[in-house]
C-alpha cells in the first residue's frame, strides 16, 4: 500500500489506485479518440480485459464496451510489440491484474509517433517514470541516465537479443547522444481536467 491509504477492497482507494486510475482514465481516453480502429486495437486489450479493467476502474462507463464484438481480441501491431510486452510482463514490481494490462497498453502505445507519454494520454514524462518505476521497477530502474522510455525499451530489447543498437561504445561519445537523452517537452494530446503530480 502507499501513501498509507487502505486497499480498494476495504472500501477506500490509495494514492497508488488513485494515480492508476488516472492513468487508465488517459490510456483509454486517447485510445477512444482514434475512432479510426476499435478499442481493443487502439489500447491493446482484449474485450475480456477491457471489461474486468471498466468494471474494476469505470463501472459507470461500461456503455463504451457494448459496440466492441464479444469476441474482440488485441492483434499486435508489429513485429516487436509481444517482445516489448514480454519484456514490461516479465519486470512486473506485483503479478496484479492492472499490471498486466498496463504492460499490454504500454506495449500497444509504444508504437505511436509521439514521445510514450504522450501517446499514453499522460499530461507529462513524470507520470510516465512514476507510472514505470510503480508497475515495472526492476526494468525502469535500469534507465540510470534517464533515456527516453522507447529508446530505452528498443535498447533493452535489442540487448537481449545479442544485438548492438548503438553507433558508439558508450553513450558519452555518440552523436546521437541528444536524440536518446534530449528533454520531452510538448503538450499532452488530450486536454484533461485535472493533472496528477
Amino acid at each position: 500500500m502507499n501513501g498509507g491509504g487502505r486497499d480498494e477492497r476495504e472500501g477506500a482507494a490509495d494514492d497508488g489506485d488513485i494515480f492508476d486510475r488516472h492513468v487508465f482514465a488517459c490510456v483509454l481516453a486517447i485510445a477512444l479518440s482514434e475512432t479510426e480502429r476499435p478499442l481493443t486495437d487502439a489500447s491493446g486489450l482484449g474485450r475480456d480485459a477491457l471489461q474486468r479493467l471498466f468494471g474494476r476502474y469505470f463501472p459507470h462507463a461500461q456503455a463504451l464496451l457494448t459496440s466492441l464484438p464479444a469476441e474482440a481480441a488485441a492483434v499486435a501491431d508489429a513485429v516487436e510489440e509481444p517482445d516489448l510486452h514480454q519484456l514490461l510482463l516479465d519486470n512486473r514490481t506485483c503479478d496484479e491484474e492492472c499490471s498486466a494490462w498496463l504492460a499490454a497498453m504500454v506495449a500497444r502505445r509504444s508504437l505511436g509517433a509521439n514521445h510514450l507519454w504522450q501517446d499514453l494520454g499522460l499530461t507529462n514524462r513524470g507520470e510516465l517514470s512514476r507510472l514505470l518505476v510503480r508497475h515495472f521497477a526492476p526494468l525502469a530502474l535500469r534507465n540510470t541516465k534517464d533515456m527516453k522510455w522507447k529508446k530505452f525499451f528498443y535498447r533493452e530489447l535489442c540487448q537481449f537479443d545479442g544485438v548492438l543498437v548503438c553507433k558508439a561504445p558508450n553513450c558519452e561519445v555518440c552523436t546521437d547522444v541528444g536524440i536518446c537523452f534530449a528533454e520531452e517537452t510538448g503538450e499532452p494530446l488530450l486536454p484533461l481536467r485535472r493533472p496528477m503530480s
